[in-house]
């Protein structure tokens, strides 16, 4: 099995209900050209507006059958205003279990990403996408490939997708999008 995990494309803001931008609105289209060759066969999306808006062109294109989980959805880092937001947002990189007012921990979070994907691994599909936000995808991408860490999720992409392939024995994490190919 594989799982595509998208991050949505560029957004307006952080509010669940942000909407992509004139350029998100763009990429979109170039991602769902992008994902045709992969035969993704179902597609779960985070609540947010701005991933139901990236993946929406895609399914309804091609016929994909899709729904949304809350699972995806962003993490919270905290409930309050965090002047110093990036350097928290680091620490937990290093400590899994920090938590901050109202936040969610960077354990917390990822597993329930990991119950999303081992549930899809029980299921028929060959291929299926998750659309998703950048923080919470690198922490999933992080569980599986444990090189993965804070530098990586400020490189990322708006869109930016990577494959876990669990065929083989080794679990494999690739990225097959990202800025060096976003604007062909």
């Amino acid at each position: 099995m594989k799982v595509y995990i998208i991050r949505h494309c560029e957004a307006e803001g952080q509010a669940p209900e942000a909407m992509l931008t004139a350029t998100g609105m763009e990429a979109r289209k170039r991602l769902a050209d992008f994902l045709i060759p992969y035969q993704i066969e179902e597609v779960i999306s985070s609540p947010y507006e701005r991933a139901i808006q990236t993946i929406e062109m895609f399914i309804q294109d091609n016929g994909i059958p899709f729904k949304v989980d809350e699972r995806l959805k962003e993490r919270v880092l905290s409930s309050e205003n965090l002047v110093d937001w990036l350097e928290k947002l680091q620490q937990t990189y290093i400590d899994y279990d920090l938590k901050f007012t109202g936040g969610e921990s960077s354990n917390e979070a990822v597993n329930r990403m990991i119950e999303l994907v081992n549930e899809l691994r029980q299921g028929n599909h060959t291929s299926v996408a998750i659309v998703t936000h950048g923080n919470i995808m690198s922490l999933l991408i992080n569980h599986y490939n444990g090189d993965f860490g804070f530098n990586e999720w400020k490189q990322l992409s708006n869109p930016d997708v990577y494959e876990i392939n669990f065929n083989s024995k080794e679990i494999k994490v690739n990225r097959i999008w990202g800025s060096e190919i976003e604007f062909i």
